[in-house]
């Protein structure tokens, strides 16, 4: 057996059929799928039971831990060679595991990791958080995709490494956010080799509205600064942006609403351009995302929905970013006071 997909899932029986169906259409099929129930309230337990005569599926039920620990329960259940770490949201082309084949007959390493895509089928606000989250004017290309600006770090939505070093390593932390980027910070200082694959690539749904997304990246800008506290070397340049961005546009907004008041009080208008002014480079960069998304999806209601989601991410990280580093760098609590909920016991 050359692979094992691992899978954790929690409350999400719908996701995981798809997942499982685009297994199915594999090119190749020496794999087999390790489903982890993370104490789930809606069980993927009959869905499951769909493919047992189509692949080669293992399902475990266990009390809920998080996703790192879920993949180690499987992990240690796994067969595999490699371990292939996917989120349930994902869905699969039909030459993924050949494109891992290829690349590993090309360049042996002993982590590896994708980029994501959204599928034809995506909602219109998907296929928006999906463009801010892989679009290089949002950061999201730089850190993610071919424009790279610094060594490629997998995520867990698709994610590779080989069973041993896996193991070597101690597999996934108990952090609930980021903890993907700490395995990959640890694979690195254990001087491993991790590589793009740049066709490995998989259709990730990533959130379906933008509250939830609001959230997910708020808790990513918290997790940077809880890895920079066991990492100090790991926070880099581009980490930096979406706090930059947000400092500066809701200093641009404040600018502004001073002029508002100083016209309001002084009914002149010798403070117009103090109101107006400012606004001119928010709406230079919400233009910029329009055409870009536009042009990129052919569909400018995408591209409105860009401009929201492209604020929401980097906003939300920045937000979640200043509020973690105040609370663990000038307050100086430690990462379970500062975020109790941001772990798991």
């Amino acid at each position: 057996m050359k692979y094992s997909i691992i899978v954790p899932v929690f409350n999400r029986p719908e996701e995981v059929d798809e997942l499982l169906k685009s297994l199915t259409h594999q090119s190749v099929s020496n794999f087999e799928v390790v489903i982890v129930e993370d104490g789930s309230s809606k069980p993927c337990a009959d869905v499951c039971k769909k493919y047992e005569n189509l692949l080669d599926i293992h399902y475990y039920n266990k009390e809920n831990s998080g996703p790192g620990q879920s993949r180690n329960y499987g992990a240690e259940r796994a067969r595999g060679k490699y371990l292939l770490i996917l989120d349930s949201d994902v869905v699969l082309p039909e030459n993924y595991i050949r494109a891992i084949d290829e690349e590993l007959e090309r360049e042996p390493a002993e982590a590896f990791g994708g980029p994501d895509k959204a599928h034809d089928s995506f909602t219109d606000t998907q296929k928006a958080i999906s463009y801010s989250m892989t679009s290089f004017f949002t950061t999201g290309g730089i850190r993610g995709g071919k424009k790279k600006l610094d060594k490629f770090y997998p995520r867990s939505f698709n994610m590779g490494i080989r069973k041993d070093v896996y193991s070597r390593l101690g597999g996934f932390s108990k952090m609930r956010f980021g903890e993907d980027i700490d395995f990959s910070i640890r694979i690195f200082k254990a001087g491993y080799r991790c590589r793009l694959f740049p066709e490995a690539w998989v259709f990730h749904k990533r959130r379906t509205d933008f509250t939830k997304f609001f959230r997910q990246v708020y808790n990513s800008g918290i997790a940077r600064i809880n890895l920079y506290k066991k990492y100090p070397e790991s926070l880099k340049l581009v980490h930096l942006l979406p706090m930059v961005f947000t400092v500066g546009t809701l200093s641009l907004i404040l600018i502004s609403m001073i002029g508002l008041v100083l016209m309001t009080c002084d009914d002149t208008e010798r403070w117009w351009p103090l109101f107006a002014t400012p606004w001119a480079p928010i709406f230079l960069y919400a233009f910029i995302i329009f055409a870009d998304a536009t042009r990129s999806y052919k569909c400018a209601k995408i591209g409105i929905l860009s401009i929201i989601s492209a604020f929401i991410q980097l906003m939300g990280y920045g937000l979640g970013f200043l509020e973690s580093w105040w609370k663990r760098c000038i307050l100086g609590k430690d990462e379970f006071s500062a975020f109790e909920k941001t772990f798991y016991k």
